[in-house]
């Protein structure tokens, strides 16, 4: 497969979350595979420990904000049961796809997957019990306005889960992450066939807030008490933060 020779996604173009949308319809297709090589197939563990956070009950509700291929979603669904709902949402089509055949191939009809713009979500006030988002909020074009949405649709009392990639600070990690994500994930692209698409991704993993900032940042946001685990050495972070009344 030849690699796309495509601009990386610039956060100070207007156009910003046009250039993301892109970017994801591009990789759809390699997304699964990608994340398992990058992690060892570990991220299917973080996603039931963001999941498990989200303390969802049977028959709750919950919402996937910027869902991606639905792995997220479809652990929630775990949690809530059959009579419960979930609904995985996201602005790219061709990841929009891609959820919707693994929920099909996995038999799970109680997740509905559907655009939306997570800046704008089309969701009524206090929807959902609990909202969640892996990996998806370095990708937002205004983090404080994203926040402030799932605050707005999440009831009071509920919670919101943020599973992402940090930076780590401390030696020896530090230099190993400079050298996977700055070096070789870029050429895990580069097979994949999207360089710049992962190229992207440590550059938006510098520009995203540490542990501690993303976590005053929840609690601007409506989430007064947020407690976040720091995973994999210091390279991923799960936040769960309560929405106030």
């Amino acid at each position: 497969m030849a690699a796309t020779q495509t601009s990386l996604p610039n956060r100070e173009s207007g156009d910003f979350a046009v250039q993301v949308r892109s970017m994801f319809d591009r990789i759809a297709g390699v997304y699964d595979l990608m994340n398992t090589a990058m992690t060892a197939g570990m991220h299917h563990h973080w996603r039931e420990r963001a999941a498990g956070l989200a303390q969802l009950e049977p028959g709750g509700s919950a919402l996937d904000a910027c869902c991606g291929t639905g792995d997220l979603a479809l652990e929630l669904v775990a949690s809530v049961g059959p009579e419960g709902t979930v609904v995985g949402c996201d602005f790219s089509e061709r990841m929009l796809d891609a959820a919707r055949a693994k929920a099909e191939r996995r038999g799970v009809a109680s997740v509905r997957f559907e655009w939306a713009d997570a800046l704008e979500l089309p969701y009524s006030d206090a929807s959902f019990d609990a909202a969640t988002i892996g990996f998806g909020a370095r990708n937002l074009a205004d983090l404080d306005r994203g926040l402030a949405e799932l605050r707005r649709v999440v009831r009071p009392g509920g919670r919101l889960v943020i599973l992402e990639i940090t930076q780590p600070t401390r030696p020896p990690l530090s230099a190993f992450y400079s050298l996977w994500f700055d070096r070789i994930v870029p050429l895990l692209g580069t097979l994949a066939g999207d360089r710049s698409a992962y190229a992207y991704l440590p550059e938006s993993v510098r520009r995203f807030p540490p542990p501690r900032g993303l976590a005053e940042r929840m609690a601007a946001a409506g989430f007064p008490t947020v407690r976040y685990l720091v995973l994999a050495g210091g390279i991923i972070t799960i936040h769960a933060g309560v929405a106030g009344p």
